[in-house]
């Protein structure tokens, strides 16, 4: 079988061999094969209890079906060869990797040996590599220091960089990760064992072959891209209307106003927590006040709680209003109805902590295909506390929880947000500021958060005390609405009048308007590649050790660094650049990598590198969306080695791009020449200029969809 590159673990010693068991290999692709071992009862094999998780009619072709333990066998197939003996299967693939799984049949623990640090896992727990401790599947808030760590979304893939990944096709389990060895025991499984074993050195392919199991994400609606100003305790309806204003007339881009429901504060969108009838304290028309906040240019999206215990189904089924049936999905979305027939663009689906994984995975459909009843054009838009593997399929964001608002917890979650992407969920984000206030809580703290919060495919303020979380909120000389019970942790008046915070947040609310060609582009790459928004360093540097080690910096897409400071006070930042010649976003200077860097930084700088060979598109900056704004799509060069990157441009909120109704924009660059050359990859040919920046170098051309190029060279 070839030369190991890594050490097998023994077969585990276990009983006399068990006949009532049979043994299932599958393939599913040159680098994946499903193992399945299952009970024999009265003649037939216990069937595997579904989850949901996977895709509908995955294709798979068995290879083994027989009893177990085994006699020894050799399956090759693809890549990889699995050799059955007894109570293990060894795996070896063309490119020398090498591991054994070892599977106890009295309680179908399956153990791995790990030569490598281990990811994915899904949202919060240990972090960053997750060896060092158990973890339980277990959902919700209740678990892993929340305080710090956030909210707990369990995703049972588990990704080695030592080049494999496995997904436990289990609702219910406990890993317990060693640094050489790691074992899963799954619980409530009627003794089945069932598993998805991805073999590859080529970290992307691992990624593919997740989403091939569990689904690609879908393409959310292009303003869900933006920032986001979320709300707790209400004023008057005016108010709430004159602060939407606000953002207009200070000219501070935002696309969507987010409302909490009353339970959770005083005065809130609803009459109470779980309810669908509006509050007329704060909305007594509502159809009259969304049509206002669309007139200014603004989504609304109310927070909403469903009460059922557990929930089945699919929001189209069959309604019994005899006898409605809270459990089911369709009973759940037809309360829902009045309020989308209201306005409202989007849903902010709360709490669900008692939901198991099935349950929680069809609370994310509903919110999916629920919308597109009465409006099937449109894509629609939900933000998540709780989740589970294949929720990505259903367009959902997710968000970490109710964290507190500590330097800790900020530095934490770049590694969350990191094994959260691993996990399969690319549209990710966090209360900006941490939801819940501490001593802590001060301008700087908000403005780094705010800062990483520029770069999370979520952009979004949230937490008590909710006016501080507003980008004018720390100058207004009050805290807003008293909304915790130690007051003495809120900033005291002598902080509520600084003028410095306003500035510094417009910079990143701009920045990220003028970098939507890029996100959205990377967010298409997504939804075809099941690659994260925001990349651990390991995904494009596996073979640099010093890059899959890091957990304090990340990629965005594939050309961006970003470096969040995340220290008090700081005056520098320490990161590592992986090999390669990279751009200092703000000064251009370059910089070669492959080692660390101490960035000088000031309050308003977040470091930014942009690496050699990237095109970056940029456009003008908009205050939302839609709004019509003279100015060329840029393209920005990084020379020093050849470059490619594709523009992806639709109407930003049907589904028509299904129907091929998208352009793509291939922009290439030759570094030896100094040139770069454009052509149409899809779309109509329609006239437009672009201008092209090489450095201090601009040239304006009009791409008419036929191919062109230009050359700095001269």
């Amino acid at each position: 079988m070839g030369a190991a590159t890594a050490s097998a673990i023994l077969p585990m010693k276990v009983s006399a061999l068990d006949p009532s068991l049979k043994l299932r290999i599958a393939r599913i692709s040159a680098t994946t094969f499903r193992a399945t071992i299952r009970p024999v009862v009265d003649g037939k094999p216990v069937e595997v209890r579904p989850t949901g998780s996977l895709v509908p009619n995955l294709h798979e072709t068995v290879l083994l079906d027989e009893r177990w333990p085994a006699e020894s066998h050799d399956i090759r197939s693809g890549n990889w060869t699995a050799a059955v003996m007894g109570r293990s299967i060894r795996v070896v693939d063309s490119k020398g990797i090498e591991f054994s799984l070892g599977v106890d049949p009295s309680t179908m623990k399956v153990t791995v040996d790990v030569q490598g640090s281990l990811f994915g896992l899904g949202e919060g727990g240990r972090q960053f590599d997750r060896r060092g401790g158990e973890d339980v599947l277990v959902s919700g808030q209740s678990g892993y220091r929340l305080a710090t760590h956030g909210s707990r979304v369990p995703i049972p893939w588990l990704v080695c960089s030592g080049g494999w990944a496995i997904f436990f096709h289990h609702a219910d389990g406990v890993f317990d990760l060693k640094e050489f060895e790691a074992s899963f025991r799954p619980e409530g499984n009627h003794g089945v064992l069932d598993l998805f074993v991805v073999v590859s050195k080529v970290p992307t392919v691992l990624m593919a072959e997740y989403a091939r199991l569990t689904g690609f994400p879908e393409l959310p609606p292009l303003w869900s891209l933006g920032y986001l100003q979320s709300h707790r305790t209400l004023g008057d309806p005016s108010s709430i209307l004159a602060e939407a204003k606000t953002f207009r007339e200070k000219r501070l881009p935002c696309e969507a106003m987010i409302y909490l429901g009353t339970g959770f504060c005083p005065n809130g969108w609803n009459v109470r927590n779980g309810s669908f009838e509006w509050n007329a304290k704060a909305f007594p028309d509502p159809k009259a006040m969304i049509a206002q906040l669309h007139a200014d240019h603004f989504k609304v999206i109310p927070h909403v709680v469903i009460e059922a215990r557990t929930l089945h189904g699919a929001a189209g089924d069959k309604v019994d209003m005899a006898l409605p049936d809270i459990s089911e999905a369709s009973v759940n979305w037809n309360l829902h109805r009045p309020v989308l027939h209201a306005g409202v663009d989007g849903w902010w689906p709360d709490e669900g902590d008692w939901f198991d994984m099935p349950a929680r995975l069809t609370r994310n459909r509903m919110y999916w295909e629920g919308p597109q009843i009465d409006r099937p054009r449109e894509r629609p838009f939900s933000l998540h506390r709780n989740g589970a593997p294949g929720m990505q399929r259903y367009g959902s964001f997710l968000w970490s929880g109710d964290v507190e608002s500590r330097w800790e917890t900020l530095a934490t979650h770049i590694q969350v947000g990191l094994n959260t992407g691993l996990s399969g969920i690319p549209l990710w984000g966090t209360d900006i500021g941490g939801f819940i206030p501490t001593s802590e809580f001060t301008a700087e703290l908000f403005i780094r958060w705010f800062q990483f919060g520029a770069f999370c495919p979520l952009f979004r303020c949230h937490g008590r005390n909710w006016t501080l979380r507003l980008p004018w909120g720390w100058n207004t000389g009050n805290s807003g609405p008293l909304e915790i019970r130690d007051a003495k942790v809120l900033p005291d008046a002598s902080q509520l009048h600084n003028a410095a915070v306003e500035p510094i947040c417009r910079k990143y609310l701009e920045l990220r308007s003028r970098l939507m060609p890029y996100l959205y582009s990377v967010v298409r790459e997504s939804t075809l590649s099941g690659l994260p928004v925001m990349r651990a360093l390991w995904l494009h540097y596996p073979d640099e050790d010093f890059a899959v080690a890091r957990s304090d910096q990340y990629l965005w897409g594939r050309d961006i660094f970003v470096a969040p400071v995340v220290r008090m006070g700081a005056t520098s930042r320490r990161l590592y650049l992986p090999r390669g010649t990279w751009y200092d976003f703000w000064t251009r200077e370059s910089v070669e990598g492959g080692r660390f860097v101490e960035r000088p930084v000031d309050l308003e700088t977040m470091p930014l590198f942009v690496r050699a060979g990237a095109i970056l598109p940029m456009g003008p900056v908009r205050q939302y969306v839609g709004e019509p704004v003279e100015g060329p799509l840029e393209l920005h060069i990084f020379p020093g080695v050849d470059g490619r990157f594709e523009v992806y441009e639709d109407d930003g909120e049907s589904f028509d791009y299904r129907r091929g109704e998208w352009t793509g924009i291939e922009a290439s660059w030759h570094d030896a020449s100094k040139t770069i050359s454009l052509r149409l990859a899809r779309g109509p040919k329609k006239r437009r200029p672009i201008a092209l920046h090489l450095g201090d170098a601009v040239q304006t051309i009009m791409f008419e969809g036929h191919p062109v190029s230009h050359s700095f060279a001269s």
